[in-house]
């Protein structure tokens, strides 16, 4: 059989291998075999080759019925019985072994052929269906088809890959401890293996373990079967002279797990199979042809043997066709031999008839010319037919679709100000007066700018038109350069004044929800009032953080403190919420499970936090606990409270009192395509009914018993994870998405089914008052299924009746209030899991922004939502953030908040930090002495007043190493950066009669490991930050934290070289105005910076930094510039006599290579000549 596909050099075969048949002939060939034949890919049916007339064949006894020749010269590999239909298969032997055909599997839609390191699958017509390549390393030898989509296969290595012939992956890699498995069989009890070893494992069918195994040979196994109760094997013997095949066939008994007699035979077996006709016959070949049938507990009788005429010297494989009436062999010179047991056998119990491709008509008729406009198309005949064109939709399936008038700017509605119905905005001068540019194609609507590159390198790989994620969805990546994130446009990201967050750090996975607590004001107010004790506390992590998003103005922020002392918390690493490194950066992680995960244990821990109220001793007054003792604050907010009543079959009913923090969706088990609404899934997830096996104190044993959970109050912020974890739970929202859309057309428009025009108003609500509904267009009514608003009433018999609810019905928001135990919620928040597998799939949040963050940042007063995507934020329609299609987008986790909640809760920020933590405290470190002590902590009159300036300079380590790459051109690509972490923090005062000692060094405490101490630019030595063996004066990062954001809060002015990268390791948000960095003030435009060494050697005539850095020294020499700054500029009242001093110092550094000099080498610089402009002033 000739596969031009899998064996590409057949043809180079030398022709000294196949010398008998050129140019004489073996006389044992029929000399009509040596014409044209050749089975072509599809395979030829048994039934259409010609049996010869002198062929006479005797009623069960098995003669030869045919011999073809399938590719001359070229040895036959292997050859398989199709099991659905009657053609026999044949692979042959390639140039090199990499394309050896090692074993054909026949399928129901198609045939499996594996070779070294290769699994194809084709149609019998030849079409391939998946071309599956392993690695190079592979050597593989046989397979294994265990249900009809898993495929095991196996070879020379020390394992055995499964893979799943649907979605064409491996899913398991079996380890084996034997390597070299080139024979499988299956039976309803084992898996069994054959190794090159001459042993053969017996392995469990679902674990894949082993069970027993047989040394069957010492030196090689040739082939085993398996049939019954009875394994047989033959193989090679190790003898002096090398290996020499066994005449010895060893038989074992599957009951008792051990051998019986060996079966001696009279041929040297190559292969062997059960024939189990009228007994367990087995057959046995030789590689010369010989055939002998025997008992396998009985004796071989040498009468039994019969002889296939090869034309080569070997036979190189045998199969036995399922109704064990045909037998195959194929020989070393690609001849294939037919014997059968009748003139017409039947090859398989059911087989199907095989197609064979139809002549081709085109050649037979004319050609046209399609320049012709008036050529007849009815030149070409079409057949008749009574059956629907393709081109006939049906009115059920087609739709018009006229064009509607674009979207309303989200810019427009973010900073739109209502006056009573009409909005007012500025024109954001986006588009040409009275001109609207109109869409013709709706897909351009969604990807709008794919011609364009974009900012990340993920998106580069292909055309992201191609692809269905839309772009803002897409996973964002921040581009490094040589300046770092100094030259990365983050603004082209977010046009918003609100703070994104940085992804790069690890187990930044819960950004989303990060921004979803913190726009729930009274969430926000709660975790900035909290201040406690705990080196690791997460509640005064998030405060800070959330801080920190007040504080920006569109810049982004990043949550490495808060992500740090997650990371310690050991219940988060028992729920599997700590990523590593490798498994974020490729998605392996089921994201949408953890975010449901981190959203139970954030809330949790929240809770268990504020419990907590004790007044910290640490801080002395820096406030106490924000709520009253009993519970927290989060629980009022988010704790429902429940009675949970087990009533067993004997009528014994116990109740038990318990609250949760959240709510799991439970979906019917419903395949009809019934119609739930969102609010009746709710109820049956929250008053959840189940039957379970519960311990019942009356009949004293577990019993059977109907667990019921009844509501006796609700929360003020009802949280639910959606839990759509398999195709199960999606297909349902799928299909609840699509009644939903038929019902909502219906109301608006008209029917769905229905082929006429819609009647829906193409108009956003630009201002609409509440109740007045506005028909909207189809696409904000597609894949929606959650509503915006639900109301919630409970009834006396402590039962809940939950409904969607939408603003204008009958029982208004007003009569809501009043009435005893009814409430409505909104929407506030969708955790969403973005579907791409490009990128390994990302978290998004739709927040929907209250008036009072509007007010405080753009001073507006407006709600609006906006897409949270790391540090990409944009504002969105309403309805978008509702819409899920189940492709691509999941829901994950769903907010919704009481109606007039803010006023229920004191919203003021008191700030808990006080001056107390700038007192004096004791170190960590064991062995710190007074001696060593490098400050002096500030006196009560010492306190920094606003405007007081401080120095300032902090030392790093390096946690983990930057991954970058070189591209094509040798520039370097930053993948990641470095890991960095605070090791040493240096305020020094600036002020008063101790200006330039220092208040503060602080070396701070880390618990993670450290891969650089970077010694020579830090001056941190291995051992400074270990508590146990440090001299210095050690403390942790959360009591400094806490001394630079009481700095920052008093309004202190901070100078420093370099101080953005300082502040942004430290992680703190510091405004403009209280920055003071001399890089910048030394700098000029697209000029280089300078150095803090070179800037102190040339205006100061300092030498520092020499063979380490410094914190102290350098905070000094930064102050120390500052004070010369204002000296050379008088106060930046003269700039132009000040970029005289800039230009002198450029050219020095040009002439100097921007190095300082030797002391024996260079005078100082005050009596350079470059230098007389600084003197004049």
């Amino acid at each position: 059989m000739n596969f031009e596909g899998l064996d590409p050099g057949l043809a180079e075969y030398a022709p000294t291998m196949h010398s008998a048949l050129d140019p004489v002939l073996d006389a044992h060939l029929n000399p009509s075999l040596l014409q044209n034949v050749e089975l072509d890919p599809e395979g030829v049916a048994l039934e259409a080759l010609p049996v010869q007339e002198s062929v006479h064949i005797m009623e069960g006894v098995y003669s030869e019925l045919h011999s073809v020749v399938a590719d001359v010269g070229v040895p036959v590999s292997v050859s398989h019985f199709d099991l659905h239909e009657e053609m026999l298969w044949v692979g042959s032997h390639g140039v090199n072994g990499s394309d050896d055909i090692r074993q054909i599997q026949s399928l129901e839609n198609g045939i499996l052929f594996l070779t070294k390191n290769n699994l194809k699958y084709m149609a019998r017509g030849g079409l391939i269906i998946f071309d599956y390549l392993l690695e190079e390393s592979e050597d593989m030898h046989s397979l294994l088809l265990t249900d009809s989509s898993t495929l095991l296969i196996g070879g020379l290595q020390n394992h055995i890959l499964e893979i799943d012939l649907n979605t064409v992956q491996e899913t398991q890699k079996y380890a084996v401890e034997i390597p070299g498995v080139t024979i499988m069989r299956q039976t309803n009890r084992f898996f069994f293996c054959g190794h090159t070893s001459g042993k053969v494992s017996l392995r469990d069918l679902r674990s894949f373990k082993a069970e027993h195994e047989f040394d069957a040979f010492s030196g090689s196994l040739s082939d085993f079967d398996v049939h019954g109760n009875l394994l047989a094997a033959c193989g090679f013997s190790s003898r002096l002279t090398g290996l020499a095949c066994d005449r010895f066939l060893k038989v074992y008994d599957l009951r008792m797990m051990r051998a019986i007699t060996p079966l001696q035979v009279h041929v040297d077996p190559a292969f062997l199979r059960f024939i189990p006709t009228y007994t367990s016959r087995l057959a046995i070949i030789s590689q010369s042809g010989q055939c002998q049938f025997c008992e396998p507990t009985g004796l071989a009788n040498p009468a039994d043997i019969f002889h296939v005429n090869p034309v080569g010297p070997l036979l190189m494989t045998f199969d036995v066709s399922a109704s064990k009436q045909a037998l195959a062999f194929g020989d070393s010179e690609g001849c294939v031999h037919l014997w059968t047991d009748s003139p017409e056998p039947s090859f398989n119990p059911y087989s199907r008839e095989t197609e064979f491709a139809l002549p081709c008509l085109v050649d037979s008729l004319p050609p046209l010319d399609w320049s012709q406009d008036l050529l007849p198309l009815s030149l070409i005949p079409v057949p008749l037919t009574t059956d629907t064109l393709l081109s006939d939709w049906p009115a059920a399936n087609s739709a018009p679709a006229p064009r509607r008038a674009p979207p309303v700017d989200a810019e427009i509605l973010r900073t739109m100000k209502k006056v009573g119905f009409i909005g007012y905005a500025p024109n954001p001068r986006t588009r040409l007066r009275n001109q609207i540019p109109y869409r013709l194609k709706e897909s351009d609507s969604e990807f709008d700018s794919f011609s364009q590159v974009t900012e990340s390198p993920i998106g580069r790989e292909e055309e992201p038109h191609l692809h269905m994620v839309s772009k803002k969805y897409r996973k964002v990546t921040i581009k490094y350069s040589k300046l770092g994130l100094e030259d990365f446009d983050f603004k082209h990201y977010n046009k918003t004044l609100f703070a994104g967050l940085e992804p790069h750090i690890p187990n930044a996975y819960c950004n989303c929800m990060i921004q979803v607590l913190y726009f729930l004001e009274p969430v926000r107010c709660l975790i900035q009032n909290h201040l406690c004790q705990k080196e690791f506390c997460l509640a005064c992590e998030l405060g800070f953080l959330f801080h920190m998003l007040d504080l920006s103005r569109g810049d982004p922020c990043q949550g490495s403190n808060f992500l740090r002392a997650f990371r310690t918390i050991p219940e988060a690493s028992a729920l599997g919420l700590i990523l590593a490194d490798s498994d974020e950066a490729s998605g392996k992680g089921n994201l949408a499970r953890l975010i449901q995960r981190w959203n139970r244990f954030i809330l949790t821990q929240l809770h268990q936090d504020m419990q907590e109220l004790e007044v910290p001793q640490a801080y002395r007054g820096a406030g106490g606990s924000f709520c009253s003792s009993g519970d927290s604050v989060i629980g009022q907010l988010f704790s429902c409270e429940m009675e949970n009543c087990s009533l067993c079959r004997c009528g014994s009913e116990t109740v038990r009192a318990s609250s949760t923090l959240l709510f799991t969706l439970s979906y019917p088990e419903d395949k009809t395509g019934k119609n739930y609404d969102f609010a009746q899934v709710l109820k049956r997830s929250i008053c959840l009914e189940q039957n379970t096996q519960a311990w019942c104190d009356n009949c004293e044993k577990y019993q059977p018993t109907i667990q019921t959970r009844n509501i006796c109050h609700l929360p003020d912020i009802l949280v639910i994870n959606c839990e759509v974890n398999s195709s199960k739970e999606a297909d349902f929202w799928r299909m609840q998405a699509e009644v939903a859309f038929k019902m909502s057309v219906k109301k608006y428009g008209g029917e769905i089914t229905k082929n006429r025009e819609f009647a829906l108003a193409d108009r956003k609500e630009l201002g609409s008052p509440e109740g007045v509904l506005l028909c909207p267009s189809i696409e904000e009514l597609k894949d929606i299924w959650l509503p915006f608003s639900i109301r919630m009433k409970m009834t006396k018999n402590k039962g809940l009746d939950v409904c969607n609810w939408i603003d204008g019905d009958e029982w208004g928001p007003a009569r809501a209030e009043e009435e005893h135990g009814v409430y409505v919620y909104d929407l506030m928040a969708t955790v969403v899991h973005i579907l791409d597998s490009r990128t390994g799939g990302s978290l998004v949040a739709h927040i929907k922004v209250g008036e009072t963050y509007h007010q405080r940042k753009e001073g507006v007063t407006h709600q609006q939502w906006y897409l949270f995507n790391d540090f990409l934020i944009e504002p969105i329609d309403k309805h978008e953030a509702v819409q899920f299609d189940m492709n691509w987008k999941v829901p994950a986790i769903l907010y919704y908040v009481k109606r007039n909640l803010n006023s229920r809760y004191n919203l003021n920020i008191k700030n808990p930090i006080e001056a107390s933590v700038l007192m004096a405290e004791a170190s960590l470190a064991r062995k710190q002495r007074k001696t060593h002590t490098t400050f002096i902590p500030l006196m009560l009159n010492e306190m920094p007043q606003v405007g007081d300036l401080v120095g300032l300079d902090a030392e790093f380590v390096t946690l983990n190493e930057e991954e970058a790459e070189l591209r094509s051109d040798g520039t370097k690509s930053t993948i990641k950066p470095s890991q960095m972490s605070v090791a040493r923090i240096t305020c020094v005062r600036g002020q008063g009669p101790n200006e330039g000692i220092p208040f503060i060094d602080d070396y701070i405490s880390t618990q993670e490991q450290v891969v650089d101490y970077l010694t020579q630019y830090s001056g941190i030595k291995p051992g400074d930050l270990d508590a146990k063996i440090s001299s210095k004066h050690l403390t942790t990062l959360k009591s400094t934290y806490l001394k630079l954001r009481f700095l920052i809060d008093i309004g202190v002015k901070f100078v420093g070289h370099g101080l953005q990268k300082d502040f942004r390791v430290i992680n703190l948000m510091v405004p403009k105005d209280q920055v003071l960095d001399t890089v910048y003030l030394f700098h000029m435009p697209r000029k280089r910076m300078i150095s803090l060494r070179f800037l102190a050697w040339y205006f100061l005539d300092l030498k520092i930094q020499g063979e380490t850095h410094d914190s102290i020294e350098d905070a000094r020499t930064a102050l120390q510039l500052y004070r010369k700054y204002l000296e050379l500029s008088k106060n930046g009242t003269e700039p132009e006599s000040f970029h005289k001093v800039l230009k002198g110092l450029y050219e020095k550094g040009r002439k100097m290579d921007w190095k300082v000099p030797e002391p024996e080498s260079q005078t100082s610089p005050e009596n350079a000549a470059v230098f007389p402009s600084v003197l004049a002033l």
